[in-house]
C-alpha cells in the first residue's frame, strides 16, 4: 500500500480523501492557489505545499508544477479527485512514466470514454443502448445543421469533452441550431479547449439514472448499484439518491450489466461512472462515462457501507476488488443534497463572499457533512460555489427524506447567497414525494418552486428574532458591566426600568420582502410580554450561542439563530427566515435617481459585447456575454434603448456589480 499520496485537488474532495488516507495511516499532501492559503483542505493535511496563483491555469492545472513537486515530496501516488486533471490522459500518463501512481484508470481508459462521440461508438460495439443521433468527425456548422435536421427536434447539443452541464443546449426547433450551436463550440473551447460537438435526439421526461463502477487490475469488474440524478439546473445535479425510486427490479438488473459490460470493454481499473438517460417506458441508453470518483459518491458509500476511496487506492495499489458482485449489497435509502453559493432567484447565478456566519448540524452515523469551507473562509470567484454536501441515510426513502429535511433546518450560510431554502422547498414538495420528476422538472416548475420558497412569515419567528435580538442586547450590555468599575449601576440596566415599572420598548424588523415590522415587548429577567391587540407571555431559555426555545402559550418550540450586523437569520420548523433590525429614526442616506445601466452580476470575463454605442436595442436583445465559475450568462436589454456607453471590451475581467453598459429610453 501506499505510504505518501498527494491530492492535485482543493476544496470537498481533497478534505474527503484526506479522510480516508488517515484512516488507513498514509501521509497526506495538500496543494494551494493564492487564493487557498488559508483552506479547510490545507489545514486537515500532513503537508502543504504552493502552487500558483488563484486562477486554476495557474494552480490546479500545472500538470508538469504538480508533477515536479510530487517527485520532489517523494509520493508514491497522486489523486486526483474530480474537475481539475482528473480525466487528463496526459497526466495520468506522465504520473505512469514517472514513477507515480495515478489514482485512476489508465490514459488508454481516459482517452477512449473521454470524447462522447468515440464512447458511443464503443459502447454501441459493446451492445451497450445509446441514444439515437450523430458523433462523426465532420464538424462543418452545415453539415451539423444537416445531421440535426435529420434526427429531428427537439435535440441536444452536447460538446465532446463536456461534462458537468458544460458545453450543452436543447434545441426546440431548426432556426434555433445556428445561434446555439455557436454558443455550445464558444462554451466548450474555454471550458475544455475542444470545441467539437455531437447530437443526440431528446428523450422527452427522461431521467438521468446513473451506476457506480468498479474495475481491479486482475480483470474484475463490479457495479456497486443506482444513483438517481434527474433533479437538477441548469443541467447540474443538485439532489441525487439511491435506489431510484423509479428503477423497477428487471430494469436495474438490466442497467447494471450493461454498466459492467461497459467498463469491461475497456479493461477499466479504479472508480467510474456509467451514466444512463432512462426514457418514461424505462428503456435505457447510454449516456457518458465518468472516468474518476463522482461528487455524489457518498450516497453509495451510505446504502452499502464500503469507502470508496478506499477502494480506490487499494485497486490503483494494485489489490483486487474488496468485493465481488454477490457480496455487493444495499441497505436502506440515501440522498444528497448539494449546498451551493447561488441564488435561485436569479437563474443561480452564483454568489461570491465571506462566509460570516456557518453553521452545521451534528453528524451521525446516519447524517454525513462534506464541506472544503469553515466560518470565515471566503467563496471565490475562481472556483465552483459548492459550500457543502449534505448526505442522509434512512430505513426507507421518506425517513431518508425527512432526515434530509432536518439537516437543511440545522445549516444555515450569512455572508453570500445560497439555496437552503430552495432545496427546503423542493424536499418538502408533493412532487418530489411522489416521485413525479425528470431532468426537467426544476426549469418546467422553476416559478411555482420559487414562489414556494417565499412563505408568510410565521408569529412565532417573529418572537424568536426580537427575544435573540434582545438577549444579544443583555449579553453586550452584560460584557461592558464586567469591564466596568461601577458593574452595578443603573446604567448597565437592560430590563427597561423605571421609577414608576417597566417599560415598553419597540424593535424594527423588515423581512425578505422589505416589509416593515414593529414589534412592542416588555422584558424582564428572561421573561417577555409581547403587545399585540391581546398581550402575549413567553418564557426564553438559551441552550447555546444559536440554539434557543421559547414557551409560547405553554408551548415550547425551538429555534436555531445566526446574526451578522444587524441581520438575523431563524431557523424553525426546518425553514431560515431573513430579518434585518434597522431604526426608523436614522435619516435615509440612500441615493437615488441616476443613469439607466447594465452591471455584471459577479465577477467574471466578459466574453462578447454584442452591442456598441449608439446601438438601438429592444426588450430581452443580448447585450453581452459573461464566463463566471466556468458558465457563460447572457445580459440582456431590460427595455427599448439606445445605447449611450459601453466600458469594457471583450476579455477583460470585471468585478462583479462593474457598469459594463449605459443606455437612455429613445424618445
Amino acid at each position: 500500500m501506499f505510504k505518501k499520496v498527494l491530492i492535485a485537488n482543493r476544496g470537498e474532495i481533497a478534505c474527503r480523501v484526506i479522510a480516508t488516507l488517515k484512516k488507513m495511516a498514509i501521509t497526506s499532501v495538500a496543494i494551494y492557489s493564492d487564493a487557498d492559503r488559508h483552506a479547510r483542505h490545507v489545514k486537515l493535511a500532513d503537508e502543504a505545499y504552493y502552487i500558483g496563483g488563484s486562477r486554476p491555469d495557474e494552480s490546479y492545472l500545472k500538470a508538469e508544477a504538480i508533477l515536479s513537486l510530487a517527485k520532489v515530496v517523494n509520493v508514491d501516488a497522486i489523486h486526483p479527485g474530480y474537475g481539475f486533471l482528473s480525466e487528463n490522459s496526459e497526466f495520468a500518463r506522465q504520473c505512469e512514466q514517472a514513477g507515480i501512481a495515478f489514482i485512476g484508470p489508465a490514459a488508454e481508459s481516459i482517452i477512449k470514454m473521454g470524447g462522447k462521440d468515440a464512447a458511443k461508438a464503443l459502447m454501441e460495439a459493446a451492445n451497450v443502448p445509446v441514444v439515437p443521433g450523430y458523433h462523426g468527425d465532420n464538424q462543418d456548422p452545415a453539415y451539423l445543421q444537416e445531421q440535426a435536421d435529420k434526427v429531428g427536434f427537439p435535440l441536444l447539443i452536447k460538446a465532446v469533452s463536456g461534462g458537468g452541464g458544460k458545453g450543452m443546449r436543447v434545441v426546440n426547433s431548426a432556426d434555433q441550431f445556428a445561434e446555439l450551436l455557436d454558443s455550445v463550440k464558444r462554451e466548450a473551447s474555454n471550458a475544455f479547449a475542444d470545441d467539437r460537438v455531437l447530437l443526440e435526439r431528446y428523450i422527452s421526461k427522461p431521467r438521468h439514472i446513473e451506476f457506480q463502477v468498479f474495475g481491479d487490475s486482475h480483470n474484475n469488474f463490479v457495479h456497486l448499484h443506482e444513483r438517481e440524478c434527474s433533479l437538477q439546473r441548469r443541467h447540474q445535479k443538485i439532489i441525487e439518491e439511491t435506489p431510484s425510486p423509479f428503477l423497477d427490479d428487471k430494469t436495474r438488473q438490466a442497467m447494471g450489466e450493461a454498466a459492467v459490460n461497459a467498463a469491461r470493454a475497456i479493461n477499466y481499473l479504479g472508480a467510474g461512472t456509467i451514466e444512463f438517460i432512462v426514457a418514461e417506458d424505462r428503456s435505457f441508453y447510454f449516456m457518458e462515462m465518468n472516468t474518476r470518483l463522482q461528487v455524489e459518491h457518498p450516497v453509495t458509500e451510505m446504502v452499502t457501507g464500503q469507502d470508496l476511496v478506499e477502494w480506490q487506492l487499494r485497486v490503483a495499489a494494485g489489490g483486487t476488488l474488496p468485493l465481488s458482485q454477490d457480496q455487493i449489497s444495499s441497505k436502506g435509502h440515501a440522498f444528497e443534497a448539494r449546498l451551493y453559493a447561488e441564488n435561485p432567484n436569479n437563474l443561480f447565478l452564483p454568489s461570491t463572499g465571506k462566509l460570516h456566519q456557518l453553521r452545521f448540524p451534528d453528524t451521525d452515523q446516519h447524517l454525513r457533512v462534506e464541506t472544503g469551507v469553515s466560518q470565515g473562509d471566503t467563496i471565490s470567484v475562481f472556483y465552483d460555489p459548492m459550500i457543502a454536501k449534505l448526505v442522509v441515510w434512512g430505513e426507507d426513502r421518506e425517513q431518508a427524506r425527512q432526515r434530509l429535511l432536518d439537516a437543511l433546518g440545522e445549516t444555515g450560510i450569512f455572508g453570500v447567497e445560497n439555496n437552503i431554502a430552495f432545496l427546503e422547498t423542493l424536499t418538502s414538495h408533493t412532487d418530489f414525494i411522489n416521485n413525479k420528476i425528470d431532468t426537467q422538472y426544476i426549469d418546467k416548475k422553476l416559478d411555482l418552486l420559487l414562489s414556494d420558497s417565499r412563505v408568510e412569515l410565521p408569529q412565532q419567528v417573529l418572537l424568536a428574532t426580537a427575544v435573540r435580538t434582545l438577549m444579544d442586547g443583555q449579553r453586550n450590555v452584560a460584557s461592558m458591566a464586567s469591564k466596568s468599575s461601577e458593574p452595578n449601576s443603573p446604567w448597565f440596566d437592560t430590563t427597561g426600568w423605571r421609577p414608576n415599572g417597566l417599560s415598553q420598548r419597540s424593535l424594527f424588523f423588515t423581512d425578505a420582502d422589505d416589509n416593515e415590522i414593529q414589534i412592542k415587548v416588555t422584558e424582564h429577567n428572561q421573561h417577555y410580554v409581547f403587545h399585540f391587540e391581546d398581550d402575549l407571555d413567553v418564557t426564553a431559555q438559551r441552550i447555546d450561542n444559536h440554539v434557543f426555545r421559547l414557551q409560547i402559550n405553554n408551548k415550547w418550540e425551538r429555534f436555531i439563530s445566526l446574526k451578522h450586523d444587524k441581520n438575523t437569520l431563524i431557523s424553525w420548523k426546518n425553514r431560515w427566515y431573513p430579518l434585518t433590525e434597522f431604526n426608523p429614526f436614522e435619516p435615509d442616506l440612500s441615493l437615488s435617481g441616476g443613469a439607466s445601466t447594465i452591471t455584471a452580476p459577479m465577477p467574471g470575463k466578459l466574453l462578447k459585447v454584442l452591442v456598441k454605442q449608439g446601438d438601438k436595442v429592444i426588450t430581452g436583445q443580448p447585450l453581452a456575454i459573461i464566463e463566471a465559475m466556468k458558465m457563460e450568462h447572457t445580459l440582456t436589454a431590460p427595455f427599448d434603448s439606445v445605447v449611450d456607453q459601453v466600458f469594457y471590451i471583450e476579455n477583460d475581467f470585471v468585478e462583479a456589480d462593474a457598469t459594463l453598459i449605459t443606455f437612455k429610453v429613445e424618445e
